[in-house]
């Protein structure tokens, strides 16, 4: 049958198909079996249902499409393409050209080609989240479906509802299995998010072969648990009873929807249908013909669209899709000329402007040899930063009474089932979940932190690499940062996730050494625009004589000199981090009353001061001063970049141990004397030399 003889609704859903073995063929490398099983389904979807306008891909009440089966990008680039989606600048500005091009998807997984082999949210326009780690496109979807509902709480008025999107997740068996997926779904059962949408597409094949191997869960019996809606399509190719399914979401607005789609992978592949072998490879040259030929496609023909098909999109999710913007630009005409300030705010969360007066209320701390926990008066920082700051909302994993991440102001609410509008959020024991869901809300545009002990950042350790990778301010409070938390012991106390996270690129590490350093790092946090993990005691720190030693103001640069000799070049410099830095004080103090120069380092960032000129990376840490003692109680490794390849390094080996923390200070070597033998160490060493 000629391809013009053909419906067009075939003739479309098979030039995804199409384009998608082609681009996986051209490249040699990649996942051609789920584009081939899901084309019905992601044309019914955006043709039938999604509210997307193609010539604003960033208009704010959009729905939302998450791939979380990433490696089948293509799925998604062939549609974009087909769409007509518009790119989006860097500076936000819809540009007079395709998000994806025919050349972009015949340049698929080639270097710094906008169709990389997973879908990343800032390499591509018309991709709302970076997704590949299977489970993680879950968890978001359940943040922005979140998002859509405290944003419809604030701003949303009585015969103006300006905020009524649905989100949307494709999902595969991979997504079912992985933990992250159930805790984010358990959440938003719980919170009963009835505008999120996950397509599970069931084709039971895994890259070792079939998922019988090692899953046989009832799925929809466990999401019934998890208190969602659950429907089943028994064919993907049955595009009229996926469109049944869609409606009833629509129509179930006090639930999150499951859509069970069977679907057989690699579709039509002769050789190939229903196989592993259509998962994670190129079908191979002569079985892309002979599936070509099964369809009923030109056989020879390469990145074929035919005639109509581009047309068809546009005539109908394009034009439904514009018709809808409009409306609401209408819409939100009428509701800023009633509510201005409203319309303001969210303009500003668009454009990820700052509040004005959001530093107007912090705090300022007077010494204090007793002092207070960091993790106390990054509470009173934070509370009082979000009293000014409508759209900060954050909270815990079931640790907000530790971490001190409650927001206890007038008025900041819960965020709960039935009252979406609160600034508190409750995650349970899903630290995993949590990660993901914070990345969705950024998504949303809203300045979110969630809390957790420190040890336990290894359990989100692949969400905060997404925000990073993303670039997504999400702030990560840690508190219990080291063996100072005590007689819980080894499994509480955190030794190598400091290294782990200051060795993820573009995220922001702070570990404060007092309550003023604190407040200057939440200064420092508000203003960031990649993420932030900050590192808090449990215990106790002085809060430093800041009229005799230097202004907190220096922890903006990562490191600064906090206490100096006034002689005019230091013997030896000491260089810590947050509870240790007090130790260095106490030596530094001990040393100049031995008639020894010293200098003391508060070095609360690596990430900020590297970004500081060689100068005054200079001035802090002269070259020819070799003489240094790095203290930080945690794993010493990547310290001799500022010690030294001769410095010394008082820091952890082994793990930690169970008892009141006066005794494993003493224990692990974090004591003055300890900190002055080092010192004494180095001095003797650089006399040595000279001799």
């Amino acid at each position: 049958m000629a391809l013009a003889s053909r419906p067009i609704d075939d003739v479309c859903i098979d030039t995804i198909r199409t384009l998608s073995m082609d681009a996986v063929q051209k490249a040699e490398s990649g996942h051609p079996g789920a584009p081939m099983a899901l084309a019905p389904v992601m044309y019914t979807l955006w043709r039938q249902f999604l509210r997307y306008d193609p010539e604003d891909p960033t208009w704010l009440n959009r729905d939302r499409f998450i791939l979380s089966n990433g490696h089948a990008s293509m799925l998604l680039y062939a549609t974009l393409h087909l769409a007509g989606v518009k790119a989006v600048n860097a500076a936000h500005e819809i540009l007079d050209q395709p998000a994806v091009s025919l050349d972009d998807i015949k340049a698929f997984r080639q270097l710094d080609s906008r169709c990389p082999g997973h879908p990343e949210h800032h390499i591509t326009t018309g991709v709302e989240a970076t997704t590949g780690p299977l489970g993680q496109g879950c968890g978001m979807s359940v943040g922005m479906a979140m998002g859509e509902r405290w944003l419809a709480q604030n701003f949303n008025r009585p015969g103006l509802k300006i905020v009524d999107y649905d989100v949307y997740a494709i999902c595969s068996d991979g997504d079912m299995m992985e933990g992250v997926s159930n805790e984010a779904a358990s959440l938003a059962g719980h919170l009963m998010l009835g505008n999120l949408c996950w397509i599970y597409d069931s084709n039971q094949v895994t890259i070792e072969g079939h998922t019988e191997l090692a899953f046989s869960d009832d799925v929809a019996a466990r999401f019934r648990a998890y208190g969602w809606n659950v429907q089943h399509v028994g064919d993907a190719n049955d595009t009229r009873r996926m469109a049944e399914a869609l409606k009833a979401f629509k129509a179930s607005p006090d639930a999150p929807m499951l859509i069970i789609v069977e679907s057989h992978i690699g579709y039509g592949a002769p050789h190939k249908h229903d196989t592993s072998a259509a998962h994670g490879e190129a079908l191979g040259v002569e079985e892309v013909r002979l599936t070509k030929r099964a369809y009923g496609w030109p056989e020879e023909s390469s990145f074929l669209v035919p005639d109509g098909v581009r047309e068809h999109f546009h005539e109908s999710s394009g034009r439904r899709g514009g018709e809808l913007r409009r409306s609401w630009l209408e819409r939100m005409q009428d509701y800023r000329e009633k509510h201005p300030e409203l319309a303001a705010r969210l303009d500003q969360m668009q454009r990820g402007e700052l509040p004005k007066g959001w530093d107007s209320a912090l705090p300022s701390f007077a010494p204090d040899a007793k002092g207070l926990a960091t993790r106390e008066s990054s509470g009173k920082a934070l509370n009082a930063i979000a009293a000014h700051f409508p759209w900060l909302i954050g909270g815990a994993a079931d640790l907000a009474p530790s971490t001190k991440t409650d927001l206890t102001f007038e008025g900041a609410g819960e965020f709960e089932s039935g009252y979406y509008g609160g600034r508190n959020l409750h995650f349970g024991i899903r630290e995993h979940a949590m990660g993901a869901i914070l990345n969705g809300l950024a998504l949303s545009k809203l300045r979110v932190y969630g809390s957790s002990f420190l040890i336990f950042s290894d359990y989100m350790k692949p969400a905060i690499r997404l925000s990073a990778l993303m670039g997504l301010p999400v702030i990560y409070v840690f508190t219990h940062d080291s063996i100072g938390l005590g007689e819980d012991g080894p499994t509480h106390q955190p030794i190598e996730q400091l290294v782990g996270l200051r060795a993820v690129p573009r995220l922001v590490t702070l570990r404060p050494a007092d309550a003023n350093e604190v407040v200057e790092a939440w200064r420092v946090i508000i203003r960031q625009t990649q993420p932030v993990c900050l590192a808090l005691t449990r215990q106790k720190l002085p809060t430093i004589d800041r009229a005799r030693y230097a202004s907190a103001g220096g922890v903006a640069r990562g490191a600064y000199v906090l206490a100096d000799s006034p002689k005019k070049n230091p013997a030896v410099i000491l260089i810590g981090t947050g509870s240790e830095v007090s130790l260095c004080l106490e030596a530094f103090e001990q040393l100049e009353r031995d008639g020894i120069a010293a200098r003391v380092v508060s070095m609360p960032s690596w990430e900020l001061f590297e970004q500081q000129d060689q100068a005054y990376r200079d001035e802090i840490l002269p070259p020819e001063i070799t003489a240094r003692v790095s203290v930080e109680a945690a794993s010493t490794i990547g310290w001799d970049r500022y010690a030294g390849a001769t410095g010394e390094k008082i820091g952890m080996h082994g793990f930690g141990a169970s008892a009141p923390i006066a005794d494993l200070l003493k224990k692990f070597g974090f004591t003055r004397e300890a900190v002055l033998a080092a010192a004494r160490r180095q001095l003797e060493r650089g006399r040595g030399r000279s001799r």
